[in-house]
């Protein structure tokens, strides 16, 4: 990047803001008389002539041009300024450290999406967006993009092309780039891929996310979802942890879950961290441990639990099957490969896999029998 010069439009906004007075990010100008007082966190004040406030604008253009760019070019929405500090570390780093960093791009991640940002000749920010897996990629060896809502589009679909119902899961597809967006269409283009994340974010920052529980948002289904109310019967929670550990899971959703059973009652799956991201420190792992957080069950757990409430409901009875024992370990590696979605990535020749396609298919074919019942055995007695 070339020398920084304030240019004459951040001149004139400076002189302007200068008679309340400016103090941003180590940087104080007043006015003073016929002049200005000009004043740095590295120890250095000048007073100078109203004539010469471009000369020694010029001379602090990092400062100016910062100044500038966080109240005249950046959202002033509270969430959105400070969902952009904080990919920069604004709050955290002094200007004159922090340019260099910017001049090289500074990357972060959010979910599944790198953003990089970097500093144009004006001294004001550009964004990079684009998928993690495609890092160190040239953007002309991607699909490019400048207009946010072709961001919402990206999104709908993964790699295979198959629908993504829920948005935080872990399945957003690759191989595109918007190589040069501004601060608005940075967020706006953020907030088409995962909706909701930065002012939940933010609010969490702010001590002020409203945490709906398990018990409180059932309480409100109604409906053909309604029947989920019915899955809390006095027996504990353990349902709603087995809800939490197929469906909050990194593997699953990338948000981090900060809702429990009710507001006395935690869950003995982890979910919540100890630390927000923004206030120096991460989250804890295990029961979700992204950026931002989840405030409440989300539809597609809803969803899914209604099916489960409806199913739990039946009596269990006792099956009698005649396996091997490596038939046994291979019904479980079985439902573990679709569980943690590895069904698809397992080798047609990879024999050794107790979950290969061909050996699952002589499983069907040696257990099942022509009904689809595994070992003859009715799942109604009454089928008999």
């Amino acid at each position: 990047m070339d020398a920084l010069h304030a240019d004459e439009g951040q001149v004139d906004a400076l002189a302007e803001a200068a008679g309340d007075g400016i103090e941003f990010d180590g940087f104080a100008v007043e006015r003073q008389g016929e002049g200005y007082v000009v004043a740095t966190d590295d120890g250095s004040e000048s007073v100078v002539h109203e004539s010469d406030l471009a000369r020694l604008a010029d001379e602090h253009a990092a400062y100016v041009s910062n100044w500038y760019f966080w109240h005249a070019v950046a959202p002033q929405a509270e969430d959105r300024w400070a969902f952009l500090r904080w990919l920069e570390a604004a709050d955290d780093t002094r200007v004159p450290d922090r340019y260099p960093d910017l001049a090289d791009g500074v990357a972060v991640s959010w979910g599944q999406l790198q953003i990089t940002v970097t500093l144009d000749n004006d001294g004001l920010r550009r964004y990079d967006l684009r998928h993690e897996d495609d890092t160190g990629t040239p953007a002309a060896d991607l699909d490019e993009y400048d207009d946010p809502l072709d961001a919402r589009e990206l999104a709908k679909h993964d790699d295979r092309g198959r629908y993504r119902p829920l948005k935080t899961a872990p399945t957003l597809r690759t191989g595109w780039c918007f190589p040069d967006l501004g601060p608005a269409e940075l967020v706006r283009a953020v907030d088409f891929v995962y909706p909701a994340t930065v002012p939940n974010w933010h609010r969490e920052r702010e001590g002020e996310l409203d945490v709906s529980h398990w018990r409180d948002t059932i309480d409100r289904q109604t409906g053909i979802y309604g029947v989920v109310k019915t899955w809390d019967r006095g027996d504990g929670h353990e349902h709603v942890n087995w809800v939490a550990e197929a469906c909050c899971d990194d593997s699953q959703c990338l948000k981090r879950r900060e809702w429990e059973y009710d507001d006395e009652t935690d869950l003995d799956v982890d979910g919540g961290a100890s630390t927000t991201p923004g206030d120096g420190g991460g989250a804890t792992a295990g029961g979700g441990d992204g950026a931002f957080p989840c405030r409440e069950p989300c539809s597609m757990v809803i969803s899914a639990s209604r099916q489960w409430t409806k199913k739990e409901g039946e009596e269990p009875r006792t099956y009698e099957f005649e396996l091997t024992p490596s038939e046994k370990e291979q019904v479980e590696a079985i439902i573990d490969a679709v569980a943690d979605g590895r069904a698809d990535d397992i080798r047609e020749g990879d024999f050794r896999d107790p979950a290969n396609r061909w050996r699952t298919r002589f499983f069907r074919a040696k257990r099942f029998d022509d009904d689809g019942n595994l070992g003859g055995v009715p799942t109604d007695p009454d089928d008999e």
